[in-house]
């Protein structure tokens, strides 16, 4: 058998893998409908929103390497990918706050 060290403590893995690619497909979808109509260029919420698409789609990526459990640094990308989606969850905050008390918009 292979030398690697399996990694099978990935609890947390499956779940930020689902909750970060819903996020990013969220992202993607306010991404796209800025674009669309055409109020990108008025706002900095599609520069957060690409933010927020940067972090949730390096934590789908890390999160899915956990829980592929071939990888002994399991446990790293998934506290890796847990920090990733919790930016990601605080750029989309701090986004929605922001646009709630008209500083951006």
């Amino acid at each position: 058998m292979s030398d690697m060290k399996i990694y099978k403590g990935n609890e947390k893995a499956p779940h930020i893998l689902n909750a970060s690619s819903n996020l990013l497909g969220l992202c993607f979808v306010v991404l796209t409908s800025l674009r669309f109509l055409k109020l990108s260029q008025r706002t900095i919420i599609d520069k957060t929103d690409i933010v927020a698409i940067f972090f949730f789609m390096l934590s789908c990526i890390l999160s899915f390497l956990s829980i592929r459990g071939s990888i002994k640094r399991g446990g790293l990308f998934e506290w890796i990918a847990d920090l990733l989606f919790i930016g990601g969850i605080l750029v989309v905050f701090v986004t929605a706050i922001l646009i709630v008390f008209n500083v951006i918009g």
